[in-house]
């Protein structure tokens, strides 16, 4: 597998959100690998976006590192108690991301299980294991990503994104993004990218 670089983050995100899918999100962790396939996007482009936690270029404590430089983790926490993870687009100072939103378990699964269920993989059920990591706050959970992961350089050793020598194709679906109502006009915007018919997909 070949790391993406810098250049690639450093495109128009609704690209970036779209050509994301289909690689493989890595963090080392404790000694070990924990991987997964992206199988769904979300873009959030701060500017124009009234979804996005950097809407009208609103700069805060935890939104600084969306301005840039592309290629960086954005990680935010959802009810108190779910960690997201998001990449940095885009140009400098446009304060866009990408959240992921769903993996596809690609290897250290038995470590997913216990990290979101307390059991070895052999003792989940079919169901559980399609949510081991079919949402943002799951995949997180089960890939170890927290807050210590916050600013993380994704061309770094610990928390990366590879492609793959050779990707089998797929197709791409679009929707609108997930439980953001309150976002008037941009809850309409087809800003949700996700790979048709895979399982592991949060909502199809």
């Amino acid at each position: 597998m070949e790391k993406l670089k810098r250049e690639f983050f450093e495109g128009n995100t609704l690209n970036v959100a779209k050509e994301l899918l289909g690689k493989i999100l890595i963090h080392r962790i404790a000694g070990v690998e924990l991987a997964g396939r992206i199988v769904e996007a979300e873009a959030y482009i701060g500017a124009v976006d009234k979804a996005a936690h950097s809407y009208n270029n609103r700069r805060t404590a935890r939104t600084e590192i969306m301005f840039g430089p592309a290629g960086y983790a954005y990680i935010y926490l959802i009810y108190g108690m779910y960690y997201c993870m998001n990449v940095v687009t885009g140009k400098a100072g446009e304060a866009s991301a990408v959240l992921i939103r769903a993996l596809e378990p690609f290897y250290g699964m038995q470590q997913m299980a216990f990290r979101r269920y307390n059991k070895p993989l052999e003792e989940l059920t079919k169901n559980q294991r399609i949510h081991l990591t079919n949402g943002p706050g799951k995949l997180c959970a089960a890939l170890g990503i927290d807050k210590n992961c916050y600013g993380e350089d994704l061309l770094g050793e610990r928390l990366f994104i590879c492609r793959e020598i050779s990707e089998a194709p797929f197709e791409i679906e679009t929707s609108k993004r997930i439980n953001i109502d309150y976002a008037e006009e941009a809850r309409d915007f087809l800003w949700r990218f996700y790979i048709k018919n895979n399982a592991y997909v949060s909502r199809k």
